[in-house]
């Protein structure tokens, strides 16, 4: 299979989209990405149990990307052999009239991980300048003061966004949260195999929705603002990663190496010591238990 360093997809100066491309040929067959994908995720969950007992560190993985670039299936198949209490998905959908009486980043500071534990965000904070750019009478419903109208949503309204989610992230980097970002990077016309094949099977029908063809009409729009959106917030603390994604099992492979790869440099993340006086005593506290079997 191909090396592929995934620093070379880390997000380090500023990118245009439009020049990386959105397949990457690992140059073997899919039975071997499923095989290295595997070792990958075991080693992740290895990990996770560790980092649950080491209890200073927790991860937070956002995945963004534009319809059916495959985010809930790589959820599924990269976070498998996590223990169930040790990652907690969250998918955010359009705000509730409760999470609209909040600032726009409350209902993910709320969904945050706890320390020892992983989160992914399946569409993220991200959406705040994204959807709301392309539709920007979304901002609107945020009820915020001097917004009475679109025309009051200026560029320096989101210059000061885009400094309050660059301030979000550097604030639960700094108390112990690593987080990584994943753009899945799909070509247009992949999209477009991917919603016809949600037309044709049937057992797909229900994913298809009217609403994702008056997206695609914006698709040149998106790409503008998740291209702003990266360059404006990939940092050495909370790194963006341009995943190529017209392969679903590529992107897998490539999101659980890049994870696995930037958690294990944290060297200070070890299971903890047993306490001397306990260590001492183990062969002690073995000896009752096993006379308790015998009574």
């Amino acid at each position: 299979m191909k090396h592929i360093e995934i620093e070379s997809l880390k997000v380090v100066a500023p990118i245009k989209l439009a020049s990386i491309p959105t397949s990457l040929d690992l140059e073997t067959s899919e039975k071997k990405k499923e095989k290295v994908l595997n070792d990958y995720r075991e080693k992740l969950s290895e990990h996770q149990d560790i980092m649950y007992a080491h209890n200073k560190y927790s991860v937070l993985i956002c995945l963004q990307g534009m319809d059916t670039a495959g985010k809930d299936s790589l959820i599924r198949e990269v976070f498998k052999e996590f223990n169930p209490r040790g990652v907690v998905v969250h998918s955010f959908k359009t705000p509730s009239s409760n999470e609209l009486e909040h600032d726009y980043l409350w209902r993910h500071y709320i969904a945050l991980p706890e320390r020892g534990k992983f989160a992914v965000f399946n569409r993220t904070h991200y959406e705040n300048v994204l959807v709301t750019r392309v539709h920007p009478q979304y901002i609107l419903s945020e009820n915020i003061p001097g917004i009475n109208n679109v025309e009051d949503i200026t560029p320096a309204f989101w210059e000061k966004r885009f400094e309050q989610i660059n301030n979000f992230e550097s604030h639960i980097s700094q108390n112990g949260m690593i987080v990584l970002k994943f753009f899945l990077h799909l070509g247009k016309e992949e999209q477009r195999q991917r919603l016809l094949r949600r037309l044709d099977k049937k057992k797909h029908n229900w994913k298809f929705s009217p609403g994702d063809l008056k997206e695609r009409g914006h698709w040149e729009e998106y790409q503008a603002y998740y291209e702003e959106a990266i360059n404006r917030t990939s940092k050495p603390h909370a790194p963006w990663y341009i995943i190529p994604a017209d392969n679903k099992e590529t992107a897998r492979l490539l999101v659980a190496k890049a994870i696995l790869e930037e958690v294990s440099r944290y060297k200070d993340i070890q299971e903890p010591v047993l306490e001397e006086a306990v260590a001492k005593n183990i062969s002690q506290y073995r000896e009752i238990l096993s006379k308790e079997s015998k009574e």
